[in-house]
C-alpha cells in the first residue's frame, strides 16, 4: 500500500480516528482522557470514536515483552490513575501473548455501531491494564463485551467466528507501518489534522523492557481542544 497524506485519514465532522494498540499504556491513557472528557464536555452526543488497529507485535514482528510493560504502570499511573492500573497479579504463564484477538473484536463490534466498538475497547484496555485479564482469550473478550451492555455479543461471536474483522485489521496494520501513521496512539481529526500521543512528551531511561519512561511534559487540556475542534469542524 502505498502512502499517502495524512490528509486522506481525516474523518467526517464529529469523529475522531484513532490508532493504537491495547497494551500501549500511552493510548490507555488517551482514550481514558478521550472518553472522560468527551463526557465532562457534553459532546457524548456530538463525537465518536473511529477505532483502529496500530499491531505493535506486527509492526515489531514480536509479542510486546512484559517487562516493557511492567516498567510503565507506576509511571504512567501517576500521570492518571483514574484510567485504572495494577502490576500484572494473575498467574504468569495468564500474561497476553497477542492483542490480535482482542483488536479483531473492537473491528468487529465496529459493525453494530462505533459506540460498541468504544465501549469493547475502553472495557478491554481496563481488563488488561488494571485487571490482569488474559485478553487474548476469546472468553475474556466475550465477558468484556457482555458487561459493556452497549455490544450485541452473539452478533459480535458470529463475527469472531468467521473472521470478518481480521481483513481490516491487517490493512490497518499495513497503514500503521507507513508514514501516514507514527505511533501508537495517534489521532486524525476532520480538519485534517493529526496528534500524535496528544499532550505528552515522553524520553526513555535505558532500553525498552529494562528502563522506564521519562516523562518530559503532560498536558490534558489538549483533549479539550481535540473534541471541541472534531465537535465543529
Amino acid at each position: 500500500m502505498p502512502d499517502a497524506p495524512r490528509t486522506e485519514l481525516a474523518p467526517p465532522r464529529g469523529v475522531i480516528t484513532v490508532f493504537s494498540d491495547i497494551w500501549c499504556s500511552f493510548a490507555h491513557i488517551a482514550i481514558h482522557r478521550l472518553h472522560a472528557t468527551r463526557t465532562r464536555l457534553g459532546l457524548d452526543e456530538q463525537v465518536a470514536f473511529d477505532l483502529r488497529a496500530f499491531p505493535l507485535e506486527l509492526l515489531n514482528d514480536a509479542p510486546s515483552p512484559r517487562p516493557g510493560t511492567d516498567s510503565e504502570v507506576a509511571r504512567m499511573a501517576s500521570l492518571e490513575p483514574g484510567a485504572g492500573w495494577q502490576l500484572w497479579q494473575a498467574k504468569d504463564w495468564l500474561y497476553p501473548s497477542t492483542t490480535l484477538p482482542a483488536l479483531e473484536a473492537v473491528l468487529a463490534a465496529k459493525e453494530q455501531s462505533l459506540n460498541a466498538s468504544e465501549q469493547l475497547d475502553l472495557g478491554l484496555r481496563r481488563a488488561f491494564w488494571a485487571e490482569s485479564r488474559c485478553i487474548s482469550h476469546r472468553k475474556v473478550i466475550v465477558d468484556v463485551a457482555r458487561d459493556t451492555e452497549a455490544v450485541d455479543v452473539d452478533a459480535l461471536v458470529e463475527a469472531l467466528d468467521d473472521g470478518r474483522a481480521r481483513r481490516a485489521l491487517a490493512d490497518q496494520a499495513r497503514v500503521s507501518a507507513t508514514e501516514r501513521v507514527d505511533c501508537s496512539p495517534h489521532l486524525f481529526l476532520p480538519d485534517g489534522s493529526d496528534h500524535p500521543n496528544p499532550g505528552i512528551e515522553v524520553g526513555w531511561e535505558g532500553s525498552y523492557g529494562i528502563g522506564w519512561p521519562v516523562i518530559h511534559s503532560d498536558d490534558p487540556k489538549v483533549y479539550e481542544d481535540l473534541l471541541l475542534q472534531a465537535a465543529t469542524e
